[in-house]
């Protein structure tokens, strides 16, 4: 079948290869014939080394396709269910999960290590234990969640991670209250999720922040009340806040320097909500004195902080209502063979989201 693979770590494109096997297939394994994959900033930071993943690999993990075959022993699932690839399933049976924290299950990470893939010259990894930028893929049975009839694939995909990382970040994390002001630093597909987010929570004021203006006009569009580069927050936050600060500050990019900002953006006693993915080596300071006096709250967020079953339904119901905009977050469509062209447009910021349909 066909997939895009990347040799090694720091290659900046993927190669669209005819000669790849998904492996694996066996009890308690589903295979899916992809469908659809949403181009999420992780795969690009799984590429140049940000976030750790084993070379060569699949990128992808934000997906949704056609149940083409199930291992013995799995009875959710038949043959034509469509559904989504969750990239961190519940085991339902450790610790955290028993917690109700099922968002912190290291199930999904442990099938990471094993290789989803195989060519002719040899093993090849799926990002995150998935690798969802191939013609089908092997995934546990935890990994493949059902979804309704009315909701096509590519909404289905976002749902998979960006719109859950954003809405839940918002809901289930920070949990933003009415009549609240909310900074979001960082607006791509997560970012402008986050600030349909704070709308729902009824937020009042809602300043978007990012260097690309089409970003930034695009945020307006799904619910920001304002929208400034990076270089006018401050007078952003001295307008709308007196000085004070923000309510709640979400850093959507994963790195030290945004979230510094974003820290001394949020106001004494308010929430820095931390969603982006950063390197293991890219060091957060803070000094003692400032983290006692100033008492502000620091959230990170994995996955949207919340149960994602639960999350992946809420977000389909919100759709549904016409409460969300899930269509337009997709501004750019791509076959597979032009996945190098949309990993250009994410780079350059023109894309929010990118649906390479396969």
């Amino acid at each position: 079948m066909r997939a895009a693979v990347l040799h090694e770590t720091g290659q900046d494109k993927l190669e669209v290869l005819d000669d790849v096997e998904a492996v694996g297939f066996g009890p308690g394994k589903v295979r899916i014939r992809v469908r659809a994959t949403g181009l999420c900033h992780s795969d690009v930071s799984a590429m140049n080394g940000v976030l750790p993943q084993p070379a060569p690999f699949v990128p992808g993990h934000e997906g949704a396709g056609e149940v083409l075959d199930t291992g013995d022993g799995v009875t959710t699932l038949a043959r034509g269910d469509r559904v989504l690839l969750c990239w961190l399933p519940a085991c339902g049976a450790c610790p955290s999960c028993r917690r109700g924290q099922t968002q912190l299950c290291l199930a999904g990470f442990l099938n990471a290590g094993t290789p989803n893939f195989r060519r002719p010259g040899g093993d090849v990894f799926g990002f995150a234990g998935t690798g969802t930028f191939a013609e089908e893929v092997v995934v546990d049975a935890g990994c493949a969640v059902p979804i309704p009839d009315d909701v096509p694939f590519d909404i289905a995909a976002l749902i998979g991670c960006g719109v859950t990382t954003g809405l839940g970040a918002a809901i289930n994390t920070a949990r933003v209250e009415a009549g609240s002001s909310v900074a979001v630093i960082g607006c791509g597909g997560v970012g402008i999720s986050a600030i349909q987010g704070a709308k729902l929570q009824g937020a009042a004021r809602i300043v978007a922040v990012d260097p690309v203006a089409s970003r930034r006009e695009a945020a307006l569009r799904f619910g920001a009340t304002d929208a400034v580069a990076p270089d006018e927050l401050p007078d952003a936050k001295q307008r709308i806040t007196a000085g004070e600060g923000f309510d709640y500050v979400f850093e959507v990019v994963g790195r030290s320097a945004t979230a510094r900002t974003a820290y001394e953006t949020t106001r004494r006693g308010g929430t820095l909500c931390i969603v982006g993915a950063g390197a293991m080596d890219d060091f957060l300071q803070l000094n003692m004195f400032e983290l006692f006096f100033d008492e502000k709250r620091i959230l990170p967020s994995m996955y949207g902080g919340g149960d994602v079953l639960r999350s992946y339904e809420r977000a389909i119901a919100l759709w549904r209502a016409g409460r969300i905009d899930l269509a337009g977050l997709i501004t750019h469509r791509v076959p597979l063979a032009g996945v190098n062209d949309a990993l250009e447009q994410m780079r350059t910021g023109e894309a929010l989201r990118t649906c390479i349909e396969i």
